[in-house]
């Protein structure tokens, strides 16, 4: 773990801690929500390495997550059939903090209040290492996208458009 400051500990940092998987963190400035890309430029991390997190919902009601680079866009198509399912949506963004304990922006694949079926885009696996949100608005996590898949009991497929 990187120790540049003092930081306050997210749910993600300590699930993290607890395995004994390596990470670096990264605070950055932040007034509310930012898209990805502007995180990405924030950090001054290329686009590619840095990851969103979506939360969607499956036709038999159940969550998913999915984790793909910050400037794709998720093909729901492709991960349905990820998941096996027959079709999935965006869970809305007013169910996200009930549904996982973050908030839009700050949400990610790690240390959720509940552990979902979760699916990480393939493309990570071409990246030594990928940054997602630390499960707070203005601070990201730097991890091996393997240690990310193994914290998240996630699978790789191919998600985006």
């Amino acid at each position: 773990m990187s120790k540049t400051g003092k930081i306050t500990k997210t749910n993600a940092m300590r699930a993290l801690d607890s395995l004994h998987i390596s990470y670096e963190y990264t605070a950055y400035a932040s007034d509310g929500f930012m898209d990805g890309l502007s995180v990405a430029r924030a950090i001054g991390k290329n686009p590619d390495s840095v990851f969103k997190t979506l939360v969607t919902i499956g036709a038999s009601r159940q969550n998913y997550v999915f984790v793909i680079p910050v400037a794709a866009e998720l093909d729901l198509k492709k991960a349905a059939a990820s998941v096996g399912e027959k079709s999935i949506a965006m869970l809305p963004a007013k169910e996200i903090t009930a549904t996982t304990g973050y908030i839009k922006g700050g949400c990610s694949p790690v240390g959720m209040k509940k552990s979902f079926p979760t699916v990480i885009d393939d493309s990570a696996q071409e990246q030594p290492t990928i940054t997602c949100s630390a499960g707070k608005l203005g601070l990201q996590i730097t991890l091996a996208p393997a240690d990310l898949a193994r914290v998240c009991k996630a699978q790789f497929a191919q998600l985006t458009v």
